[in-house]
């Protein structure tokens, strides 16, 4: 027995074992992960050097759902402008929303926010250190938690994001969509059992570096995991069906117009969403059903003389439905027209001198459009 226990590690290969329902080599699956992250892991990730617990959350919120390379400069800018978590709580949050547009999921910076706010009010404006008190700040759930106090004060807390429940679902070909709470309970346990208690800070970065470096989503680099020799969907070859895909659905399509008025001073009229729903709080057009509703509404607001001009419809995509706009652009004149229509929730654009206020991604292309138009004439 101990004659083949030698020979199966001269030939690097460790039979895997049962513990409970899941199959874990008998060479410790964290240990290889942390060896091989000592030589290829992401060392120098602006978050991660002069560390702390305010960086790691906020760079942990930008990365839900976003890759690093897109994440790198929004962070840099965030922390120049809220360099602590008093700057951002601080901050009117029309320059938060402004310092995020072009990141999506906008929920995550109001409830980026409110937690500064939190903690300002009731931790003295230092990031708390125990679990159920970071959990119970908005926008943080379990994993997120885990994380930021794991790779900062190296706590035992697994973490569970994207990238990590790739790594489990191949090495383990766990069947189903991760969203399922079925699914996320079973990988929860898995990930408790390989996380270990020391070096956890260690452990928890490599597993994210593995997803996002190594077992990708569509070209994995099996050849340089160094948990393959016991990769179950590696022996099948059946990596990029882990995980599971959410049964498809059909994404329905909307359709609006969006008012476009440009005074003769070219600044361009916003105005600002409610603080809940699609584009929360964020700076747009008023929206119309159709074109004739559009430029009917002219009417109501005394402008009468104008000319429109139809800009190119383009397709904005969220998680849910495709939303087709068609933006018209209306150049007026009248002067009383602008004193009337200056009130809350809306503002005069100014495109040579943008005001810092939130974005929607749509906006900001019809933005870009407008501008165009304005350096040609």
């Amino acid at each position: 027995m101990q004659c083949y226990i030698n020979c199966a590690t001269l030939l690097d290969y460790s039979p895997p074992i049962i513990i409970e329902e899941f199959l874990v080599s008998e060479l410790h699956f964290s240990q290889r992960i942390n060896d091989w992250h000592q030589q290829h892991g992401r060392k120098t990730l602006p978050w991660q050097l002069d560390k702390s617990l305010y960086k790691t959350w906020v760079s942990e919120v930008m990365l839900q759902q976003t890759q690093v390379a897109t994440v790198i400069p929004y962070f840099n800018k965030f922390m120049r402008s809220f360099p602590s978590i008093s700057y951002l709580a601080n901050a009117p949050i029309d320059e938060v929303l402004h310092h995020w547009t072009g990141l999506g999921y906008y929920a995550r910076a109001r409830n980026l926010h409110k937690a500064a706010q939190i903690v300002r009010d009731q931790f003295d404006g230092k990031f708390p250190e125990e679990f159920d008190d970071v959990i119970a700040l908005p926008g943080i759930g379990r994993s997120t938690a885990g994380a930021v106090l794991s790779l900062t004060l190296n706590k035992h807390f697994s973490i569970l994001d994207g990238n990590v429940k790739r790594v489990l679902t191949r090495h383990q070909k766990i069947e189903g969509w991760t969203g399922e709470k079925k699914v996320e309970n079973q990988l929860w346990t898995l990930a408790d059992k390989l996380t270990p208690k020391t070096d956890t800070k260690v452990f928890n970065q490599a597993m994210m570096d593995m997803g996002a470096m190594i077992c990708t989503r569509s070209k994995p680099k099996c050849d340089q995991c160094p948990v393959s020799t016991d990769c179950l969907a590696l022996a099948d070859d059946s990596m990029t069906a882990y995980p599971t895909p959410k049964s498809k659905k059909k994404i329905p399509t909307k359709t609006a117009v969006m008012l476009v008025l440009r005074n003769k001073q070219k600044s361009i009229q916003l105005i600002q969403r409610p603080p809940t729903g699609i584009w929360g709080g964020l700076w747009c057009f008023p929206e119309f059903i159709d074109s004739e509703s559009a430029l009917n509404s002219l009417k109501e607001i005394g402008i009468t003389d104008y000319q429109a001009t139809e800009l190119a419809t383009f397709r904005h995509t969220f998680s849910h439905y495709h939303f087709d706009i068609s933006p018209i652009l209306v150049e007026f004149s009248q002067q009383e027209t602008e004193q009337i229509m200056e009130h809350n929730g809306q503002l005069w654009y100014n495109l040579q001198q943008p005001q810092k206020v939130g974005l929607a991604a749509a906006t900001k292309k019809i933005l870009n459009t407008v501008t165009k138009i304005t350096h040609k004439e």
